[in-house]
Order: structure tokens, then sequence, then C-alpha cells
């Protein structure tokens, strides 16, 4: 969530900065809110004021200017009471309208429309050439029986995936080499609940912006969420906390799995692991000081690359342009790997710095060298997407004679070399 003074006092710098973000968002309305807002709060402090000094002195007094003060309170007491209601209506109005605004894009985040207008930042490896006809993952995960898609929508429906045998003991080898990679790169490993309440989810964002994609779930009165990823059961731990200042930058890496309802996305990526309403990740989450957050965003991209980089594929980062920023980010880097089904890059890891953003909605704090309390900086990433790699792997590694190398990192967890 933004900072209501800060929009208020720069509606203009508020409106370009947002101007190619999608959505239309009642900034002049806010204003207008906030100004009466404000006018409450005055009114009532002195009305408030008024009521407790002439109350004081009320014992004193005798006969009718006793009588007369005594109305004179009660009348304003009703004023009080009336002021306060619709002060409470303002700020209900005024939290509707803010959560609805996204992040302001960092400025030096490129200004654009759409992913065409993506900036490359840099490449790693070349695309994969083949001197065969090569197959895309789907067809090798059938032939080689590592997954089995008509039994999953059986007992669950479109989009969902059974892995079996060595497919499923590759997803199971690629997110404990993930998490491997990066506790041993200083990130301490979570294993975080699935099902997340309410305030987790409009405390990083979630809701109310994406909840027609959100999974609901109510037992017995109870209000639960699967998470469509660990960033928010992890953003979460510190929710309503203030850090100590030496305990930052904090580092964590966490497994779940991830449910999302994908609408709007009909007819996209059906085939295969690419898009899935189940599906595995490892997620890195960070909380820095405001002076360290974009240094740390760096060292993030570039831990979600290393894994990449130790399995062999090719890949490159994107930084977003204004217009596909995703909402509650100031800057991002999406990581695309090499699919030679799709013969382009494709994502497999956005790593943004939230800024404040995040830590306003949950109230995430640090307290200063100066001990002064500040918001914190939260950031995250996919450090990977699991079946994503999964699909990476089976495309890449995929040789002449119908065999899948296994990248060397992880024949330790395969136990085999290839997949025959």
């Amino acid at each position: 969530m933004l900072d209501l003074k800060f929009v208020c006092e720069n509606i203009e710098e508020v409106k370009q900065r947002l101007a190619h973000r999608s959505g239309k968002f009642d900034l002049e309305g806010l204003g207008e809110l906030a100004g009466e807002r404000k006018a409450l709060i005055q009114d009532g402090e002195t009305k408030k004021a008024t009521k407790n000094a002439v109350s004081k002195l009320i014992p004193s007094l005798k006969g009718d200017e006793k009588a007369a003060k005594i109305a004179e309170m009660k009348e304003l007491g009703e004023d009080i009471k009336a002021i306060d209601a619709r002060l409470n209506e303002v700020e209900s109005k005024i939290s509707e309208i803010m959560v609805t605004i996204p992040n302001l894009p960092n400025k030096e985040v490129p200004v654009g429309s759409d992913s065409d207008d993506n900036v490359e930042v840099r490449r790693w490896g070349e695309p994969t050439k083949f001197d065969f006809q090569p197959k895309a993952h789907w067809d090798i995960a059938e032939e080689k029986d590592l997954c089995d898609w008509p039994r999953a929508s059986k007992i669950s429906g479109a989009r969902f995936t059974v892995y079996k045998g060595l497919g499923a003991r590759l997803e199971r080898a690629i997110y404990n080499f993930m998490l491997d990679t990066h506790t041993a790169n200083g990130y301490t490993e979570v294993f975080p609940p699935f099902m997340v309440n309410k305030n987790a989810m409009i405390g990083t964002g979630q809701l109310p912006k994406f909840a027609e994609d959100m999974y609901y779930v109510n037992n017995e009165g109870q209000d639960f969420y699967l998470v469509p990823t660990a960033e928010v059961p992890v953003t979460n731990l510190h929710r309503d906390e203030i850090l100590p200042y030496d305990a930052l930058p904090i580092k964590y890496c966490a497994y779940t799995a991830c449910f999302r309802g994908e609408a709007g996305s009909a007819g996209r990526d059906t085939r295969g692991l690419i898009r899935q309403h189940q599906f595995n990740k490892v997620e890195l989450v960070k909380f820095t000081t405001p002076e360290t957050s974009y240094a740390e965003l760096e060292h993030l991209t570039n831990s979600a690359e290393k894994i990449l980089q130790l399995l062999g594929i090719p890949y490159r980062v994107v930084c977003l342009c204004t217009g596909d920023l995703g909402f509650g980010s100031a800057k991002t880097y999406d990581i695309e790997v090499w699919m030679p089904s799709y013969n382009r890059y494709v994502e497999i890891s956005s790593c943004s710095d939230y800024e404040d953003f995040q830590a306003r909605r949950a109230s995430i704090r640090y307290r200063d060298k100066d001990g002064k309390v500040k918001l914190v900086h939260t950031l995250n990433g996919s450090g990977l997407a699991v079946g994503r790699t999964t699909a990476a792997i089976l495309e890449n590694f995929q040789q002449a004679d119908g065999s899948i190398v296994i990248p060397e990192v992880l024949r330790k967890y395969m136990g085999v070399d290839k997949i025959q």
C-alpha cells in the first residue's frame, strides 16, 4: 500500500507514475476524502477538547446555568458521535481505494505498455540446437511415462499433473537441489503452511486485486486461502513485528506447492507443465533496509540465476516495463528459460523489489541505528518454478536416441545419469 500522505501531497506525480499501469485509480476522489478526513479529525478533536473542559466545570455550577451546560454538552456529544461515524465511513472508503492502487514503478523502470516493451538485460548460454527433430516436453513425458495427465484430469480436472516414476523423482530432485543450493548461499529454509488467512493475502497484495485467481477454503466458519506462492506465508512471518537493525537483511527460502485459478488464461499454455492449477516452487524472500534494497534485488536475482547456471540451461534476464509490472512491485526482473518447443524464452522466475508497499500493508518494521521505527523493504523471487524447470530439462537435454541426460548436479539426487 502506498503512503496516503505522499499520494495526497503529490497527486500529479503519482498520476504520471501510474499512467502506464493497467486499471483506473480515483486519485482525485481519494484526495477529497483525505481532505474531509483531516477536517473531521480537527473538528472532532476541537469539540472533544471543549466537551472535556466544560465537563470539568459543570460540578461547580448551579441551577439554570448548570442545566444549560449539561444540555449543551449533550448536544455537543451527539455532534461528536456524528463526526466519529462519518470519520469511520470516510476512512473505510479511503482504505477501499488505497488497497486497489498498485505500487509506483521505480524511476529506473523502463516505460512501456506490455511485455513487448520489456528490456533484455543479459543472456547466459546459447539457445539449444539439435541435429534431429526435438520433441515437446509433454510428448517426452508421455512417452517415458513420467507424467499422467489423463488420470490427473480424472481425479482433479484440467491443468493438473500426476508425476510418475522417474518423473516424480526428477521433480523432487529439482526442489531438493534448489533448497540445498540456496541454504548454502545464506538463505534460511522454512517450510510454511500451504493455507493462509485473509490478512496474510491482503498483507502481500494478493487480495483484493487477485481474488478470482485464489482458491478459497471455508471449514466450519474458518476462512483460508491456498497459497498462490510461498511469498505469502513467508513474508507474513514478520507481520506486525519490529525487527532489529542488526538482523537485516533476513533471507528465507521455502518450498511449497502453489495453487492458482489462472482466471482469464483459457487457451494459454494448456499442454504440459507450464501453466498448472497446482505446481511446485521454491521461493526466495528478503527483508532489508531501504538503503540496501536494490542491491539485494540484484543478489536475489543472481541467486535464482545460479540454479540455471548449475543446471546448464540457457536463459535471459529482462527488466519489466511499467505496463507489465506486477501489482505490488516497484521493479521486477523476469528470468526466462529457453524452451525449444516454443522456440522462445519462457518465464521461470520473477524477482521483485516491493520497497515498503507490502510492509505498510502488513506492518513489518525495523528499528534503525538511531532507534527510529521505519518500514522495511520486502523482496521476493522464484528460485525457481519447479515444474517449468522439469520441462526445460526434458526439452534441452533430450538426445537423438530418445533418452534424457540428467544434469550433473542432479545425479546424486536422481541415482541415474539418464532417463532411457
